[in-house]
């Protein structure tokens, strides 16, 4: 299927022939559903934190951030805030001129409530001559939402959501999303140095204008949180697309005989992930951010989901120098499995018949995997995916995160366990990537390439097939041990469309 030049192109890109012949084979086979034994619950797989032992989690990683460790907060960023503004692309192309639909109406009624007004409302004076208050007057509505999201205009319909002015304060003071990730970074993941790491992987494209923005806001944030922030870019490897097929599986080429390659998806930020220099790394996404009256429950829950990582992680080392030493008794051993069990939830049915070798060879490579703690919000109908205990290729059960497409929801005991899921995943991700003898492990290793997907797109009017990679928080940390902890709502407000931002919680 491949001649010489489709050869060349995918050497350009790093990806092998092997590579490109395994995607294919994807396509050909599709992916297996994941064998599902429960969703997880507080009855089963969710700590709750009591209010009186939140205190001695918080103070365990006020005591690691103490230590000489590396702290980063990874944050992906590179996604465009184009369905954000799909209420209002869908204004622009309607046959009506004024506000109609409950969305229109909300936005127009509160459009000096958003962050961006003032902006907005100088970019409307430039190229109309007048400001927003006459052209709503005037029943001009479509010139204002132009000037919101095309090019002459803010250009909001085509920047990532790191960049648009998200948050007001006072004195005249605007944030973006990017500067809220900023000063969240102060507030629970400065070392004793007074050092913030933070890590944005962010689109080709736009990576100089999110350069120019920390240039510019960097010192305004170190003056004001009296930190020093190191802060990093990158982007998705051009090796971690994939290639796109016809309906009928074989190689789809554009009008100049080409392949088509498509990005593999968040997946392909494990990449990034495992590029990053840090003992800890805090993973959250770009749109998840409110104002600093608001930060305080994502600060005590951030603090605490950190505080039981690096106390399951200390006895996870100590478990593993023990092992290594050979002076462990059958008390231990026995102590180890109620570890396994109790804390990381961790079952083998057949686990009592193992010989004793197998046995501490089956811990020893139970507990030297990277950590994660994720938290996890009551299920309030939010899409996106949500916490299970999955059974693994070696027949343990252990606890992932799942998207719907990864349950068979055409059996109906799945679809059932699916829809009986009490809680939801708003990716809140606390990791912990080096081993108990201070070495990296290499994420890509943990990967389950058996989780992607498939999905339908169209390029030049012509249907075709995608492959997205497992993704980053379900498939690519598949075999990471992984504890959930309840958090509350109000450390989820994510911004999915752009009325989102008049919730009380993006307001001060």
């Amino acid at each position: 299927m491949l001649n010489a030049k489709d050869l060349e192109q995918i050497s350009t890109k790093g990806i092998s022939k092997e590579k490109i012949e395994e995607q294919l084979s994807c396509f050909e086979k599709g992916f297996p559903f994941l064998e599902i034994e429960a969703s997880a619950s507080v009855e089963r797989g969710i700590k709750v934190i009591p209010a009186e032992k939140q205190p001695e989690y918080m103070d365990a990683w006020d005591a690691y951030l103490t230590q000489n460790k590396r702290i980063l907060k990874f944050v992906p960023a590179s996604g465009a805030a184009s369905r954000m503004f799909k209420n209002l692309f869908a204004f622009l192309s309607a046959e009506y001129n004024e506000p109609t639909t409950d969305f229109e109406k909300k936005f127009f009624a509160d459009i000096r409530k958003f962050a961006f007004y003032q902006a907005l409302n100088q970019k409307c004076e430039e190229n109309t001559s007048r400001d927003i208050p006459a052209l709503m007057a005037s029943g001009e509505y479509k010139k204002i939402v132009a000037n919101l999201l095309e090019k002459e205009g803010l250009n909001y319909g085509a920047l990532p959501k790191g960049l648009l002015l998200f948050h007001t304060y006072p004195e005249n003071c605007f944030r973006t999303a990017m500067e809220e990730h900023l000063a969240e970074g102060a507030m629970y993941a400065k070392n004793n140095a007074g050092e913030v790491n933070i890590h944005f992987t962010v689109s080709p494209e736009h990576r100089a204008l999110f350069e120019r923005l920390v240039a510019e806001k960097q010192p305004f944030y170190e003056n004001k949180f009296s930190v020093k922030y190191d802060i990093s870019f990158s982007v998705q490897k051009p090796s971690t697309d994939t290639i796109a097929v016809n309906l009928d599986n074989t190689p789809f080429r554009d009008k100049d005989g080409k392949l088509l390659f498509r990005p593999g998806g968040h997946g392909a930020l494990i990449e990034n992930l495992n590029d990053v220099e840090a003992d800890v790394i805090f993973v959250k996404n770009i749109d998840n951010v409110v104002p600093d009256s608001f930060k305080s429950a994502t600060i005590i829950y951030k603090k605490l989901i950190a505080g039981v990582l690096v106390r399951l992680q200390e006895k996870i080392f100590n478990y593993l120098n023990l092992i290594d030493s050979g002076k462990y008794s059958h008390a231990q051993i026995e102590e180890m499995i109620h570890f396994l069990h109790d804390e990381l939830c961790i079952r083998k049915p057949d686990i009592k018949l193992m010989e004793d070798a197998e046995l501490i060879l089956y811990i020893k490579n139970k507990l030297n995997r990277p950590l994660r703690v994720c938290g996890m919000v009551k299920n309030v109908g939010e899409p996106g995916g949500g916490p299970f205990l999955a059974v693994n290729p070696d027949g343990s059960v252990s606890p992932q995160v799942l998207e719907s497409s990864q349950i068979d929801m055409n059996d109906p005991a799945k679809k059932a366990l699916f829809e009986k899921g009490t809680h939801f995943n708003p990716v809140d991700l606390v990791c912990a990537v080096k081993n108990y003898k201070g070495e990296k492990f290499d994420l890509p290793k943990y990967v389950d390439k058996n989780t992607g997907f498939i999905s339908y797109k169209s390029k030049d009017g012509r249907d075709l097939k995608a492959l997205e990679l497992p993704g980053l928080w379900n498939g690519a940390m598949s075999d990471w041990n992984t504890v959930f902890v309840e958090v509350p709502i109000t450390t989820f407000n994510p911004v999915k469309t752009v009325n989102d931002l008049l919730r009380p919680e993006h307001q001060q």
